[in-house]
Parts: C-alpha cells; sequence; structure tokens
C-alpha cells in the first residue's frame, strides 16, 4: 500500500479560514488505510516536513477569491504551479500553499501524485466557527478527499 498524507491547512480562530482543518478532523473518523492526516494549523511549511517520502499528497485550504462563498476547487498541483488567484497573495499564512508546494517541487520532496482543493470562504475575521456555505463546502470536501486518498493508497 502506498503512503498518502492529507494535509489539512487552516487557523481555528479566522472562521473560515479553518475549512482545511474541519476536513482532516472528520476525516480523522474514518479508517483510510495507509493514509497519514495531518493538521497544519497556520504553518503550511508542515507540508514540507510529512510530505517527503509520500506517493500522494491531499492538501485542503480555505481561500478567498472572490467566489461564491462554499465553491469547491480541485486542482492537479503534481505538474504546475497552483494559481495565484487561488492560492496566492492573499493568504493568511506566512507562506502561501501555492508557495509551499513549489518550494516543495523546487526542493524534489513534492510527492508525484498532489491534489489540492480549495474552498472558497467567506469570512476570514478573528473567531471562530464557518459560514453556513462553508461548513456545507467541508461535508463535500470530507468526502471526495476520503475517495482520492482510497484510490492514491491502491494496492502495495
Amino acid at each position: 500500500m502506498k503512503r498518502v498524507v492529507v494535509v489539512g491547512v487552516g487557523n481555528a480562530y479566522r472562521r473560515d479560514d479553518a475549512a482545511g482543518l474541519a476536513v482532516v478532523r472528520r476525516l480523522r473518523e474514518a479508517v483510510l488505510p495507509g493514509t497519514v492526516v495531518v493538521e497544519a494549523e497556520a504553518d503550511p511549511m508542515l507540508i514540507l516536513e510529512h510530505c517527503a517520502g509520500a506517493e500522494a499528497a491531499v492538501i485542503i485550504d480555505a481561500v478567498s477569491s472572490g467566489g461564491q462563498p462554499g465553491t469547491v476547487y480541485r486542482l492537479d498541483a503534481g505538474g504546475s504551479p497552483l494559481p495565484e488567484r487561488l492560492f496566492g497573495a492573499t493568504s493568511t499564512h506566512a507562506l502561501s500553499v501555492g508557495e509551499v508546494v513549489e518550494l516543495a517541487r523546487t526542493l524534489g520532496t513534492l510527492p508525484p501524485r498532489v491534489t489540492v482543493f480549495g474552498i472558497e470562504g467567506r469570512a476570514f475575521e478573528a473567531g471562530e466557527g464557518l459560514s453556513p456555505e462553508v461548513a456545507d463546502a467541508v461535508e463535500q470536501v470530507v468526502a471526495a478527499v476520503s475517495a482520492e486518498a482510497a484510490m492514491a493508497a491502491g494496492p502495495a
């Protein structure tokens, strides 16, 4: 069985920015053979540490691109950079997920298969709790990531 890493990025105290964390916290309730589930709270650099040596990675983060709140974006980052409009300058983290993915690519530690889910947020101010649209999207992404991780893990 292949090693798959699922990383949820976010800040639990910035409302919808916690979307990635909410997904991985839900995934911990499921048994995903061959899958390591990681919270990268406020520090996407943990992606580097946990993805090194993995055959596949799934990364989930909130985005603020001006799209409809609750919109889910699924992107393949294995072969090309992530769109800056989704994973670039508007990040609430020191480095954006896009920057960390590119750093991993440069260092040669990016797994061959990398899928990134972005959940369009509505509210990023200080506080706790997801907006209703984002909470609904979290459920959708939990199901999608479970399927993605199972497919990526595959047989040994």
